[in-house]
């Protein structure tokens, strides 16, 4: 499998395929780069190199003890570039996957990347504070953290089985073999990683982040996205970023760039191409 290891001595599993401009795509917990599946084959199609890599402690990668926070995502994510030697590249983050981006491009620079897209990301903070009322309270995501410790299996089954992909919505008929597959993807990972990793997503104030960041970037965020919720965070992201360009989905979940493919993957080659 082609790895990397990075400075401080954790192995790294990612994919690179193709020729042509680098997309790079950084996936969200606790999943690995096998969810960027019908985004890597649209635009592998499309003429683009596509590279994607599981997050340390995720997928393929190790399952180191440390590390697990937004600072050492990023630099990960940099190890990675650095090592392929991208250049003029546009990184794509869904959910964690989204700040991982915003953190990477904010403490790494731009000089590698030409534009950015964030996917129900979870920019600027998810947790509730006194300066985020419109935050999820922090008790949520210690409950996050105790199903992750003792009952990893059957909450990776209920989380896309119900919220995740909206199939606890009415008339939404569920998919088992896309439950089946973040279930799959989940229990690849290591528990300490993704227990630590609730914190990074959920505590990590990208505020300052945001505003650091000069090149384009589209904001994708669906309004009926059951696991961060979209009015704190995408319209957030977008008026925060000196170049943020805000598109809304009606009804879309979290997932969406599972459940709904084909229009994350247009709306996507559109925004390359502008």
């Amino acid at each position: 499998m082609p790895t990397i290891t990075t400075s401080d001595g954790v192995e790294i599993y990612y994919k690179d395929w193709g020729s042509g401009q680098p997309i790079v795509f950084s996936h969200g917990w606790p999943l690995s780069a096998d969810d960027w599946d019908a985004q890597l084959m649209f635009f592998l199609g499309q003429g683009y190199r596509v590279v994607a890599h599981d997050r340390r402690g995720h997928g393929r990668s190790e399952q180191v003890a440390d590390g697990h926070d937004m600072d050492h995502y990023a630099d990960d994510l940099a190890a990675v570039v650095e090592h392929l030697d991208l250049r003029d590249a546009v990184h794509v983050g869904h959910s964690t996957g989204g700040g991982e981006v915003v953190r990477y491009l904010a403490r790494h620079g731009e000089e590698r990347a030409a534009k950015a897209a964030l996917i129900a990301a979870v920019p600027p903070l998810m947790v509730q504070t006194e300066t985020n009322p419109g935050g999820l309270p922090k008790s949520v995501f210690d409950d996050f953290q105790t199903q992750v410790a003792t009952n990893r299996s059957a909450f990776y089954r209920a989380v896309p089985e119900g919220p995740f992909y909206g199939f606890n919505r009415d008339g939404v008929e569920p998919v088992e073999g896309v439950i089946a597959n973040w279930w799959r993807q989940g229990m690849m990972g290591g528990a300490k990683a993704h227990y630590d990793g609730v914190v990074a997503f959920s505590q990590t104030d990208f505020t300052e982040d945001l505003k650091k960041i000069s090149l384009p970037v589209l904001v994708m965020h669906g309004d009926d996205d059951q696991i961060v919720p979209y009015a704190d965070a995408g319209p957030l992201s977008a008026e925060l970023l000196p170049n943020g360009i805000l598109k809304t989905y009606k009804g879309f979940p979290h997932g969406m760039p599972t459940t709904h493919a084909d229009v994350i993957n247009a709306d996507l080659l559109e925004f390359l191409r502008a």
